[in-house]
């Protein structure tokens, strides 16, 4: 059998979440994403509601093959769906402000954390919020060796834009001070 007690609890945090979520919803997204949602991918979910509805679209077509990982990522991409239906969005992550693990509210805009990016672990994530706190990063080639990251990390942030305007490498050269 199963206690009232246990029941009356569920019904409890179930009126919770629901009042949170009705009351304080990018409070309640921050925290969704940063503790159950598993699957949360940057490249698909962070690029604006069309990107992420044409991602969802796909994956409806192919229903049947999908792997374990993107049946996973379309209950997150159904969450992130409805919190851009609400008119709420996501900062791009800042490599600077961007926490290693949690999503951050900002402006009244999600940030996200280093670890949603596709292929960035947990380790890699907590270096690089590590290394951003000592100070700017020079050059990609210094983001690295601070970070201590691989270098596709490094080129799927380059490819991502996070590094923009960074230069490749510490060489400095006389005419960018011309």
């Amino acid at each position: 059998m199963f206690p009232k007690a246990h029941a009356a609890a569920y019904v409890m945090m179930a009126y919770r979440i629901a009042y949170c979520k009705i009351n304080y919803p990018l409070a309640y997204y921050a925290a969704y994403f940063s503790i159950r949602a598993d699957a949360f991918s940057y490249e698909i979910m962070c690029q604006g509601q069309r990107h992420l509805e044409s991602v969802m679209a796909e994956y409806k077509k192919r229903q049947d093959t999908l792997s374990n990982k993107e049946k996973d990522a379309m209950g997150d991409m159904r969450i992130v769906q409805e919190m851009y239906a609400r008119g709420f969005d996501f900062m791009p992550i800042d490599l600077y402000k961007s926490h290693s693990r949690n999503f951050q509210i900002v402006d009244g805009r999600l940030l996200p954390p280093f670890k949603s990016i596709d292929g960035l672990g947990e380790t890699a994530a907590d270096s690089i919020y590590e290394a951003a706190k000592c100070g700017k990063f020079l050059s990609v080639e210094d983001f690295i060796d601070k970070a201590k990251v691989p270098k596709t990390s490094a080129a799927v942030m380059v490819e991502l834009g996070i590094l923009k305007g960074m230069s490749a490498n510490n060489q400095l050269s006389l005419f960018d001070y011309m």
